[in-house]
């Protein structure tokens, strides 16, 4: 990549807006088409920092360590919508706490008197929460001040979006037919957004790969209450059953929640596959594609890692070009 040097990011969710920031501060003339600005799943995220059932393991780990780090500055600016929130982690059987969580400030074990009925074992731990409309407004925001532009257009397919000696594809759950890439596919989530009663940490359960989730994460006078994890669904309609087993489950944890005003409801197709997938391919025509897409129910925690390294690869092929 080379100063001033055109790039076209397909997709303005989490991946695609990151993506588009690292682009522009680093001096490339960026250029964001989406049909939803931004798009409704990572609107529809909680969204707590953990690199939950994703792959590859390696990479994993250094992308959400470089988007924790990151998380935590910004966590320093109240306008970002990121806060360091503590809560708990609990778990019905005896699971241990996974690597990721021991490495957290404040992790230890809870005690018995800690943990709601019915729960066995969970721990306690301080990491970054994230309020993603407000915080998806700063990307867009901090993107408009490094130059960047956003165009709301439906692509038929990703060459749609040139002429462009580069395209980032950020497209989410949209490459499944843009790339094509028939290995991506939905894992339908449901949030209910609640006001808050008072809740000022927040609660997650692991729950493996139930599709039946149990959280809430407060963001100051609301709380997002989770969830759902249905494989191969990709409808985005509200199900009212789901939301209503979904403020069940909360509520006998936390009693309060039973009754709180149900503000609205936010659902999204978590966009799925063996592993992320982040890489660069030149096509016939010389133009260079990176793939940025495939981050699961991930996409916030590995954020600003996955967009960073996207970056490195267009520095390493402009720098093989001259």
């Amino acid at each position: 990549m080379t100063a001033g040097e055109r790039v076209v990011v397909v997709g303005a969710g989490v991946a695609g807006l990151t993506t588009a920031v690292v682009l522009a501060e680093a001096g490339a003339s960026v250029h964001v088409i989406a049909e939803q600005v931004p798009g409704v799943t990572s609107l529809a995220a909680g969204a707590m920092w953990g690199p939950y059932l994703v792959e590859p393991k390696d990479k994993v780990d250094q992308w959400g360590q470089r988007s924790l780090k990151i998380f935590r500055e910004l966590a320093e600016d109240p306008s970002t919508g990121v806060r360091l929130t503590s809560g708990i982690e609990a778990s019905r059987t005896a699971e241990a706490p996974p690597d990721w969580a021991t490495t957290l400030p404040g992790f230890r074990p809870c005690e018995s008197a800690e943990l709601p009925t019915g729960f066995t074992a969970g721990y306690r731990f301080t990491v970054p929460l994230i309020d993603m409309p407000a915080y998806l407004d700063y990307l867009l925001r901090r993107l408009d001040a490094g130059g960047g532009t956003v165009e709301r257009r439906r692509l038929a397919s990703l060459a749609d979006a040139g002429p462009a000696p580069v395209i980032v594809n950020c497209a989410g759950l949209g490459a499944k037919d843009l790339v094509p890439d028939p290995d991506l596919r939905p894992i339908r989530g449901q949030h209910v957004v609640v006001t808050n009663p008072g809740l000022t940490e927040f609660f997650s359960e692991d729950t493996g790969l139930s599709p039946d989730l149990l959280c809430f994460y407060p963001h100051g006078d609301t709380v997002v209450l989770g969830g759902t994890a249905i494989d191969g669904e990709g409808d985005l309609a509200p199900d009212d059953k789901a939301a209503a087993d979904i403020l069940a489950r909360c509520a006998e944890v936390e009693p309060r929640l039973a009754g709180a005003r149900v503000l609205e409801h936010r659902i999204g197709a978590r966009p799925t596959r063996a592993a992320v997938r982040v890489e660069s391919e030149r096509q016939d025509g010389g133009n260079l594609i990176v793939h940025n897409y495939g981050h699961g129910g991930a996409g916030v925690t590995l954020s600003w890692g996955c967009a960073e390294e996207a970056g490195n690869l267009l520095a390493a092929d402009g720098g093989s070009r001259r």
